[in-house]
């Protein structure tokens, strides 16, 4: 039985990555932003699509699909217009990005895959485009399911919580109950990863790389304790606007990571000392290209930039941030073979 899938919206292949680790085979791999295309190749070896999923038809992805026995369309639509994080909340439907989720409906519609799997934040589940897509999926036949779900509880070492969406025209389809009843800790994914200082690189690995930190907020991480907050500092050290009555609210951000914990959520963001609980359990710096990239179930062998091109932080940052952890893609892929192998379709029933 061939099975081929498509992943809308790709990044740097943290999906793909883990579908193909399941043993789902992905052709290719559709994104706006030209710079995924080499983390995408390089780690997949599959094809990279540079288009806006809008300009996408599903001719297109039909000829990606054909001579597939079950098409598989994969995706995670940005999630910047329905995060929890977002500051101007009342006005989610006016971000680019809102009604990219029709679109990937659209062409659910014109494909027709076999099997469809969407994941982003919980938050998107209150929301008509979300209602709105379920609607579409069912109109065509689909059975549909979706959770939201904790991540360590499949071996990701961090605290993220994801909406997981399946839908099949081939019967029931859900997600894998948790495969982990040990979380898989801080310690446990970077413990053993050489030390180095802030501002510094790793001879042996270059995003192995750790931001610097100025005078003052090297000062504030030596105060920092594992688990603490800004509050555990003497007072010269701590913000004016942490002060305020607004503020003092604020106290997930300069704190440090605890060994035998989870990780806090890896954003976009996570090399910033300042934006987050990033700082490292033991030694004074933020976390490093690598240590973020681990903490998100990518191997540590991943490559995000050639050899030969600078490794622009922010960037690379951004990109596995933004990413979908593989581990949980891989969940999603066994997902998917575990509902074909229980339904023993014969191939009458999958090409129709």
């Amino acid at each position: 039985m061939i099975i081929k899938a498509v992943d809308l919206f790709c990044g740097v292949g943290g999906l793909t990555f883990g579908l193909m680790k399941a043993g789902i085979p992905v052709v290719a791999g559709i994104d706006l932003d030209g710079s995924c295309e080499y983390a995408y190749t390089h780690n997949n070896n599959c094809q990279f699509i540079k288009k806006s999923v809008e300009d996408v038809t599903g001719k297109e992805v039909k000829n990606l699909l054909k001579g597939a026995d079950v098409k598989v369309l994969v995706g995670c639509a940005p999630c910047q217009p329905f995060s929890s994080h977002r500051k101007d909340k009342q006005h989610r439907s006016n971000h680019k990005d809102w009604k990219l989720l029709y679109q990937f409906g659209r062409l659910v519609k014109e494909v027709h895959p076999h099997i469809v799997s969407m994941e982003n934040v919980p938050e998107l589940a209150k929301e008509k485009v979300f209602s709105d897509f379920v609607c579409t999926l069912e109109a065509e036949g689909y059975c549909v399911s979706y959770k939201v779900v904790n991540v360590a509880d499949y071996g990701v070492p961090q605290r993220r919580k994801r909406l997981i969406l399946l839908a099949s025209r081939l019967k029931d389809i859900s997600i894998l109950p948790p495969t982990h009843a040990k979380y898989v800790t801080v310690k446990d994914a970077i413990g053993k990863l050489p030390p180095i200082a802030a501002g510094a690189q790793n001879d042996n690995d270059r995003l192995h790389i750790a931001p610097a930190l100025s005078a003052k907020n090297l000062n504030r991480i030596r105060h920092s304790i594992p688990g603490g907050t800004w509050r555990d500092w003497p007072d010269d050290l701590v913000l004016k606007c942490h002060k305020t009555e607004k503020g003092s609210s604020y106290a997930s951000v300069y704190g440090r990571m605890e060994w035998d914990a989870l990780s806090p959520t890896i954003t976009t963001q996570y090399i910033g000392y300042g934006t987050g609980r990033f700082g490292h359990p033991e030694q004074d710096r933020a976390l490093t290209i690598r240590e973020g990239a681990i903490l998100q179930s990518f191997p540590a062998s991943y490559s995000f930039v050639g050899d030969d091109e600078p490794v622009l932080m922010r960037n690379i940052a951004r990109h596995i941030g933004n990413a979908v952890p593989p581990r949980l893609g891989e969940i999603i892929g066994l997902s998917i073979r575990e509902h074909l192998k229980k339904r023993k379709y014969v191939r009458r029933s999958i090409n129709g």
